[in-house]
């Protein structure tokens, strides 16, 4: 039985689109200094001057949700990079092993991923404290690439004694020239979703871990370091510096799970012709 083809999320192709061009082109839509300390518009309500209003610090909130947006999807995208290729090397090298050691492999992968992720993200910054974007997105990545690694071995395992994959290696392929150009492309459309989704992930927790004050500093500007002044907003009922924020944060993350969504079923449809 063939599958209906899924409508495209057209709204969160768009909107996702109009916040990725909006941190693009931040310096052409910022009215002001997103690291400026305006000490005269402390905790101003949005208006005419500042659209989003100001923090706490008196910084603008409406340059800020663009130029931090850079460092969030920024984040997101990184993370997911790091995430792609370590479990799509370890993910290889587990499905063509012999079967010990595949087993042993799969059982670290289970073991790490059965452990809260938060968790292993707060004792990896303990040893590499993320102060900067490259250290968080690294922290994220080598804490969340588990799933995927089930995922890659799985499809590896089902292709890995084809005519193409054994001929490569009677020829002389290494295992990463066998990797790169035959166990990869069959193993990518499986693996679209899951990247796409850690995408979305990563940036959820750099949020989660600003919101506890383990994140960012308040220096780096991202949607995450803006969450964290969440506790004084509630006592000083400034809440454009809490709503705004989570709005540009909640917004984007469903944007990207649609998107992400949408391929996993056409890839489902396309699979189950």
């Amino acid at each position: 039985m063939v599958r209906k083809e899924s409508p495209i999320p057209v709204l969160a192709i768009v909107i996702l689109a109009g916040v990725v061009a909006g941190c693009l082109f931040a310096p052409l839509i910022a009215n002001h200094n997103p690291a400026e300390f305006y000490l005269d518009s402390i905790n101003r309500p949005p208006g005419k001057e500042y659209y989003f209003g100001t923090d706490l610090l008196g910084r603008d909130l409406f340059s800020i949700m663009f130029y931090g947006g850079r460092t969030s999807l920024g984040i997101g995208i990184l993370s997911a990079a790091v995430m792609a290729a370590i479990g799509t090397v370890y993910g290889c090298i587990s499905g063509t092993a012999d079967d010990r050691l595949d087993a042993w492999m799969m059982r670290f992968a289970e073991f790490c991923g059965s452990i809260p992720s938060i968790l292993l993200v707060l004792i990896l910054t303990a040893i590499i404290p993320a102060t900067d974007l490259i250290r968080m997105s690294v922290v994220l990545g080598i804490t969340g690439w588990f799933s995927l690694a089930r995922m890659v071995r799985s499809e590896v395992r089902q292709i890995r004694h084809s005519e193409y994959v054994l001929y490569a290696r009677v020829t002389g392929g290494g295992f990463f020239y066998v990797m790169y150009r035959h166990l990869v492309p069959n193993c990518l459309p499986a693996t679209m979703f899951a990247m796409i989704s850690n995408v979305g992930g990563a940036i959820a927790m750099e949020s989660t871990l600003s919101f506890l004050g383990l994140g960012l500093p308040l220096d780096q500007l991202s949607w995450g370091s803006m969450l964290s002044l969440a506790n004084r907003a509630l006592v000083m009922n400034t809440w454009w510096v809490i709503v705004i924020p989570g709005l540009f944060l909640v917004v984007t993350l469903l944007c990207i799970t649609d998107i992400g969504n949408y391929i996993r079923k056409e890839m489902n449809r396309k699979c189950s012709k």
